[in-house]
């Protein structure tokens, strides 16, 4: 007996997987224990090394179809991607995709495939492209790039010095990290061997 198998992935805690299973929901009767997520799970993790697609995989038997909202669910790279629908192809299990409209297993879904995923990927590139030229703008105009800093540096190597504390005690109390108390310590250290 085949089964119609449903994978949805979101990136972070704030996103919701409803609307993804609400479209798989209007073409797919899936049953209960038929879905799988990843929650918080970015599509760069490859998908085999997610939890809910690992599940999946030793779920799914040969005959089944695996439905995903839009091939990014899969992940964000074409390698990966492709990867994913060949191993579950192996296994004799189908791939399609809502958004895109086709069977990924298929040879034209195949090449429909690689043809989109090479699309976003270009559209990542340039998105990157555009951030290191808007970085390079501000360094150029002599601005300092990220949030302005708020841990005093003295203050914080003073006090933990003055109470002999250990770098997790002095982080508990002026609520910041080790690394923050470290880097401040340093940074004094540094100051005071300059001058």
């Amino acid at each position: 007996m085949t089964t119609t198998i449903a994978y949805t992935r979101v990136s972070t805690d704030g996103q919701t997987i409803e609307a993804q299973r609400h479209a798989i929901c209007q073409r797919y009767n899936v049953s209960e224990d038929g879905w799988f997520t990843d929650a918080a799970t970015s599509g760069a993790t490859k998908a085999l090394k997610r939890d809910g697609f690992a599940a999946l995989f030793s779920y799914a038997r040969k005959g089944d179809t695996v439905v995903v909202a839009a091939i990014d669910r899969l992940g964000r790279d074409t390698v990966d991607v492709l990867e994913t629908v060949e191993a579950l192809k192996a296994k004799g299990v189908s791939v399609v995709s809502l958004r895109e409209g086709f069977d990924l297993s298929s040879p034209v879904g195949k090449m429909m495939l690689t043809m989109l995923a090479a699309v976003a990927e270009l559209e990542r590139s340039n998105i990157k492209a555009r951030q290191m030229a808007g970085i390079e703008r501000v360094k150029a105009q002599g601005k300092r790039l990220g949030a302005p800093k708020v841990i005093d540096d003295e203050a914080v190597a003073a006090w933990r010095q003055e109470n002999s504390a250990s770098i997790a005690d002095t982080a508990k109390h002026w609520r910041i990290s080790p690394a923050a108390v470290k880097r401040a310590c340093a940074a004094v250290k540094a100051q005071t061997h300059n001058s």
